[in-house]
């Protein structure tokens, strides 16, 4: 149920504002906060600073904080009652390469005419800036309207997401206390579909690892010890063949500890969805699914763990053929984990699989291992379903809690630093080209994303 007297007039002042809303993203866009590039750090500066005197104009009580990398901006209100929420967003891009491949300049963002739409073009217009402020928009929609937020918001923006965030930790740690609120809110992710709004309660870990496998010394004649010298090459593909067995399962010792089966309701509404799973496979030229027997391909790249082989290196690969005897061979690996997996324990595992098949005369070594864990989020927390609720009420389709294939690390950082848990809502589109020449964000989905948070914070409001 909506507050409908406080909301509609809300509402309202968010279509109303639309052009001065679109304005302040186009300005915010201009700002080529590259942060992996040296060349900008003056600009991801400038797009902090840029964020303070915003949300100051909106009455936030907004600072930037200096870190060893990148500035922090965090933002407080001070006003609100009940639930207090910190959203997260970041406002640095990626780089803008290959230029040759824009069809405009990427730091000169405009609102193109499409066959499927209007949508803004130019770098960070998705990820993340143009998605950031839709729920700045929101907030400014509601002071505008009633001189005060409905829950007591605050903020927190960064300016190392798409460089490996090395500056997050480090100041949540230090910030803790500051930074604490009952739930977070991050708006870093997509829609199911473009009329189908999303909240994002699974995030799948991360464990990874390059595995190197040493035989002779050195590079060998095929002719003149092939037979006789063990070939590292071989060893790896042995190694690589047996993580799998004839039902897609991963065969290391343990793999599925910590892994849930779906609920009878989860996997009743992902079913609801209509996934064309041919279609998915279809659109990147495949027809049959790889993973596990038995499971839907929802299931596979929302709620199941995978071993996947990223890279493989041996030998001679250049032009031409050389009848060598590789030295070494090399594979980069990747586990993504759901549930309560141990990434520690999924390496550990690795490590002993790899072992007994190791020849006399080979050796390996194991680099850059690491690994986090799956985030999952308590769906039965009141605050999901009102907010599942709020976004059902401003988009044609039914909101869905669903799974996502990826990993968003602060999700994680949030709970296992902060104590709170995260909702995850964007407005994202498959064809947004995030990371890529042209990325976009559909006009409409920034216009409803604002309208949904206002509904959201309205829906919060009564909890």
């Amino acid at each position: 149920m909506t507050n409908e007297p406080a909301l509609a007039p809300v509402l309202a002042q968010v279509d109303a504002d639309l052009e001065q809303s679109l304005d302040r993203l186009m300005a915010f866009l201009r700002l080529p906060s590259i942060s992996t590039d040296p060349a900008f750090k003056a600009d991801c500066d400038r797009a902090a600073d840029w964020l303070v005197a915003d949300l100051a104009e909106i009455g936030f009580a907004a600072e930037k904080h200096p870190t060893t990398g990148h500035p922090m901006v965090v933002a407080n209100a001070d006003e609100g009652e009940g639930l207090h929420v910190l959203f997260y967003g970041h406002y640095d891009v990626q780089p803008v390469d290959p230029l040759s491949l824009w069809n405009r300049d990427p730091f000169d963002p405009a609102v193109e005419d499409t066959a499927a739409g209007k949508v803004i073009r130019g770098r960070g217009a998705a990820d993340d800036k143009g998605q950031l402020m839709t729920f700045v928009e929101a907030c400014r929609a509601w002071k505008a309207v009633h001189g005060r937020l409905p829950i007591k918001v605050s903020m927190f923006f960064e300016g190392e997401e798409e460089s490996g965030s090395p500056s997050l930790v480090p100041y949540m740690k230090e910030h803790a206390s500051a930074l604490k609120a009952d739930l977070a809110l991050i708006c870093d992710t997509g829609m199911f579909d473009p009329q189908t709004p999303a909240i994002t309660t699974a995030l799948r870990g991360l464990a990874k690892l390059e595995l190197v496998i040493t035989g002779p010394d050195k590079d060998l004649h095929s002719g003149m010890y092939g037979g006789a010298a063990i070939n590292p090459a071989r060893v790896l593909a042995r190694i690589l063949a047996d993580l799998h067995d004839d039902m897609g399962r991963v065969t290391l010792e343990g793999f599925y500890d910590g892994v849930p089966e779906l609920s009878n309701a989860q996997r009743d509404q992902w079913e609801g969805l209509g996934f064309d799973a041919e279609g998915f496979l279809k659109g990147v030229n495949l027809s049959v699914p790889a993973g596990e027997q038995g499971r839907s391909t929802l299931e596979m790249i929302w709620s199941r763990p995978t071993c996947e082989i990223n890279g493989v290196n041996s030998g001679y690969t250049g032009a031409g053929f050389k009848t060598v005897l590789p030295s070494q061979a090399m594979a980069k690996i990747s586990f993504r984990l759901v549930g309560t997996q141990d990434p520690d324990a999924i390496l550990r595992a690795f490590e002993a699989h790899v072992s007994a098949r190791m020849p006399v005369d080979c050796s390996f070594e194991m680099r850059d291992a690491d690994g986090a864990p799956a985030t999952v989020m308590p769906i039965d927390h009141p605050a999901f379903e009102a907010a599942r609720g709020a976004l059902s009420d401003e988009w044609p389709r039914p909101a869905a809690f669903i799974g996502c294939g990826g990993s968003i690390p602060i999700a994680g950082y949030f709970q296992t630093l902060l104590g709170m848990d995260s909702m995850l809502i964007g407005f994202g589109r498959d064809d947004d080209q995030v990371h890529s020449p042209n990325e976009k964000y559909d006009l409409d989905a920034f216009h409803k994303g604002i309208r949904s948070w206002v509904r959201v914070l309205d829906a919060l409001s009564r909890l």
